[in-house]
């Protein structure tokens, strides 16, 4: 196995490997929106996605309000439940449509790229397992609120831990996938329709 592939790992790479930046390099992030114009379904890609930081980020950040005391436990309970499964629920559902039906077609369109949706791919397996490992201590921790004092304390913890690692496998794929697949939707300009479902 060689140096580059060993740090093709979710928690191990420092983002995509140079190679893989080729066609990043003409369609650079920091000018998407301001001088790149997304299309459609760029445009969508990066709303999604928007979404998942902003959610994994508010369900992360919402322990730290629950043991300052800012908000009361139902009332948490009512805020947390419905978006953690929401967020569960859509991020698995969006990597199964990727997997099955938009990362083929990327591939075939570019196959340079290949290694790229590799990554991607890998991603996805580990980021499924953070998702179960999340829902775990998610319902372990709705039980420790229940009982509350150190149950509540233990459980809070425990699902923090996992929270915070899902947060930062996201963080890491979600960039990465963005660099491989939004220059190369912008590449194949007015072409959504032959990546369309």
């Amino acid at each position: 196995m060689t140096a580059e592939k060993e740090t093709d790992g979710l928690f191990d790479r420092p983002g995509l490997p140079e190679d893989l930046k080729f066609l990043l390099a003409s369609y650079p992030r920091e000018r998407w929106g301001k001088g790149i114009t997304l299309n459609l379904m760029s445009g969508f890609w990066i709303k999604r996605h928007n979404m998942f930081r902003e959610l994994a980020a508010s369900l992360n950040g919402s322990l730290n309000s629950l043991k300052e005391e800012k908000i009361d436990i139902p009332g948490f309970r009512n805020w947390f439940v419905p978006r953690l499964n929401f967020l569960l629920s859509e991020l698995d559902g969006h990597h199964q449509i990727e997997d099955v039906h938009y990362f083929p077609k990327f591939r075939e369109a570019e196959p340079r790229l290949d290694r790229g949706f590799e990554i991607l791919d890998s991603d996805h397996h580990l980021i499924h397992y953070l998702l179960v490992a999340n829902a775990e201590a998610g319902n372990a921790f709705l039980e420790g609120l229940a009982r509350g004092g150190d149950a509540m304390r233990y459980a809070a913890d425990r699902y923090g831990i996992e929270s915070a690692k899902l947060l930062s496998g996201l963080l890491r794929h979600l960039e990465d996938e963005e660099d491989i697949i939004i220059p190369l939707i912008l590449d194949r300009e007015g072409s959504d329709a032959a990546f369309a479902m």
